[in-house]
């Protein structure tokens, strides 16, 4: 068995370099059906500035997309370098998962990416917003295959263990349909939707204040606005049932992200901030709204709730990050809310466009989104711990036989390369954002627009071309 040393290590280097690949995928998600609503409603109006959306926000799309690709395929490598043990034995079950994921997401993602980026002046209209059509399911297909499997490691279904230890399925409808699973897809497809919502508004709300109030921005920071204001509050519904269905099958998640040390036979409180103590197991300089927990998990005040009293201490989750994580992501999800309630207030003043307010307060909460889905990450998976696959498997004994050195060395390798490469990347994409977008936008190619009607303007990168090489 490997040494703390090693399994920390092992996680530290799984979670930093997670943090970074979560963040792409979401907004890959949330743009790519973005842009098939933007490209459905210049072909069912005929508006030329949904073109101009289209082609702007494609330009980051193209950059997103890439990074994600990359940033996970450094994501298994690690199940072979870090976690062989893992693999070996969870194997016949998350292998073929990966595996649905690369030949129907990822190929269809990758068939039709190349007409989607360089087609827009080269192909008829219809089968270009097919290939739109075609990578927006895509990134829809990557998500329900990965959370599949990240499902299967926190609600075990549908398995048995054979003579070798392995995990070999027994029924691949209850693999993939676990009983989490269902929960999990809706809270991040949201969540990615939520994300990309909040980054075009904080976009369109920077050019708004410096402004640029085109027809380009003006219907992009109305659209992300009424994105925000209809999807918050059906996250936090969906957020909702996601934790009832946890507090199910993961029982000591819910206690310790709610920071229930002790258990509570008449009604436990809401810890609304306090300062969890893992060692002596109790909350500190906790600030409670009495009996509030059990409505929200029992919806009856006098429900009674078991604690982590009633766990044993060896499968304790580690409570200080899944504590504050959740209440970061609960925190950002009320002030997504609350921007959503402002701007339905600016509509009906009539002033959405001039509301300097308004604006300032989604420009603000435009890195929200991120923060929120890598926050609800950490929750789900230190929440797991200390299982990759819940109740069956321990991450101690999930951890390849290699020494402390090794590991400590790809990490501070990874840290070098991720901040230098995504660093630079996340900085062009910025440029990117701080020129608005205008009539005849370019394609991602740099070829100026020639329909009629739009007068061509120069591409925004034209010495700078991104080429995506699916």
């Amino acid at each position: 068995m490997n040494t703390p040393a090693v399994i920390f290590l092992a996680r530290a280097q799984w979670a930093f370099t997670m943090s970074f690949h979560i963040v792409f995928p979401a907004i890959s998600i949330g743009l790519a059906s973005y842009l098939a609503v933007l490209e459905a409603l210049w072909l069912a109006t005929g508006r030329g500035f949904y073109l101009n959306l289209y082609k702007y926000w494609l330009k980051i799309f193209s950059i997103a997309f890439g990074m994600g690709v990359v940033s996970g395929l450094v994501m298994g490598y690690q199940f072979g370098s870090n976690w062989s043990a893992f693999a070996d034995r969870a194997g016949p079950i998350i292998g073929p998962l990966m595996s649905y994921e690369v030949l129907t997401a990822f190929f269809l993602e990758a068939g039709f990416l190349g007409v989607m980026l360089f087609g827009v002046e080269r192909v008829g209209k219809r089968l270009h917003f097919a290939a739109t059509l075609a990578v927006a399911l895509g990134t829809l297909l990557s998500a329900f295959w990965i959370l599949a499997a990240n499902s299967w490691m926190q609600t075990p279904a549908g398995f048995t263990i054979n003579a070798a230890g392995q995990f070999v399925p027994s029924s691949w409808l209850h693999v993939i349909f676990n009983p989490s699973f269902p929960y999990r897809l809706v809270h991040m497809v949201l969540a990615a939707y939520l994300t990309t919502s909040l980054i075009v508004g904080g976009v369109a709300a920077w050019h708004l204040l410096s402004g640029s109030a085109t027809d380009e921005v003006r219907h992009m920071f109305s659209m992300a606005l009424w994105m925000v204001t209809l999807v918050a509050p059906v996250q936090i519904i969906a957020g909702d049932q996601h934790g009832l269905n946890t507090q199910r099958y993961q029982p000591a998640k819910i206690m310790g992200l709610e920071g229930h040390f002790r258990s509570y036979p008449h009604g436990a409180p809401f810890v609304i901030v306090g300062i969890p103590d893992q060692a002596a197991g109790r909350m500190r300089d906790a600030l409670e709204i009495p009996k509030l927990g059990s409505l929200i998990l029992a919806h009856r005040l006098d429900a009674p709730l078991a604690g982590l009293d009633s766990v044993p201490r060896a499968d304790w989750p580690y409570v200080p990050v899944i504590f504050w994580s959740f209440r970061v992501m609960v925190g950002l999800a009320l002030l997504m809310l609350t921007l959503g309630i402002a701007s339905l207030i600016a509509r009906a003043r009539h002033r959405l466009y001039e509301s300097r307010a308004l604006q300032r307060a989604a420009l603000a909460m435009s890195p929200a989104g991120l923060i929120a889905v890598i926050a609800g990450w950490f929750t789900t998976e230190v929440g797991r711990q200390p299982y990759t696959v819940y109740g069956v498997m321990r991450t101690a004994q999930s951890a390849s036989p290699i020494a402390t050195p090794a590991v400590a060395v790809s990490l501070a390798a990874f840290a070098v390369v991720y901040f230098a490469v995504f660093g630079a990347g996340v900085l062009f994409v910025l440029r990117l954002m701080r020129h608005p977008p205008h009539p005849g936008e370019a394609p991602v190619e740099g070829i100026p627009h020639r329909s009629a009607g739009i007068t061509p303007a120069p591409a925004v990168l034209p010495d700078r071309t991104l080429h995506i090489r699916p």
